[in-house]
């Protein structure tokens, strides 16, 4: 049985703390299926197997405890540690990716990394800490778009509850192809201010 199935399975059968841990774990760098486990409880919840409220505050929960452990790390582990937690979960790219976000985008890059950029998430969480973000402004940032993203993915899970992998598949492609532009986007801005730079520009 992958980790997916099981944790899939021990959604169904032990509810919502283990959507609460999975999204605690994963949003602290851990890699798991938290979105595809959002649109399962969603699924779950229009079978009537699990309560809607409960499936919302506890996944949020979990999402925005583990994003501030992160931001923890980040600030009081220093750069040591924070690229040695990008080595085990290999995403050094990745950390150099979140980091160029905050420092371009502030508190955007914190919000679009919890519901649209999402592979981002865990890796903006140490570079907040690490560059010594306000806390209160990422506290916000963090919030609200844990909310959005807890509340989409259930209500979508929700909706097509009898298409939840589709659904996963889907998404997930959205967001790497969102990504993919955006590091596309970033090394084409950068060639354009190097040549603009050049002496023969």
């Amino acid at each position: 049985m992958s980790l997916t199935d099981y944790l899939l399975s021990a959604l169904g059968i032990y509810g919502v703390p283990v959507l609460f841990a999975a999204l605690l774990v994963g949003s602290i760098g851990v890699p798991l299926p938290a979105s595809l486990l959002l649109l399962a409880a969603g699924s779950f919840v229009a079978q009537d197997e699990l309560s809607l409220w409960p499936v919302l505050g506890m996944a949020a929960a979990g999402a925005i405890l583990g994003d501030n452990i992160g931001y923890v790390l980040g600030r009081w582990g220093g750069r040591r540690m924070v690229n040695r937690l990008s080595r085990l979960v290999g995403g050094q790219d990745l950390l150099d990716q979140a980091e160029a976000s905050i420092k371009r985008w502030d508190g955007a890059g914190i919000f679009f990394s919890r519901w649209l950029l999402t592979p981002l998430g865990p890796f903006v969480n140490v570079i907040s800490g690490l560059r010594r973000y306000s806390w209160p402004r990422f506290a916000v940032y963090c919030v609200t778009g844990e909310a959005l993203w807890v509340l989409l993915y259930v209500m979508l899970g929700r909706s097509f509850s009898d298409r939840v992998l589709a659904m996963s598949d889907f998404l997930g492609a959205f967001t790497w192809a969102i990504l993919g532009l955006l590091v596309l986007a970033v090394i084409g801005w950068k060639l354009l201010k190097y040549f603009r730079s050049s002496p023969l520009g």
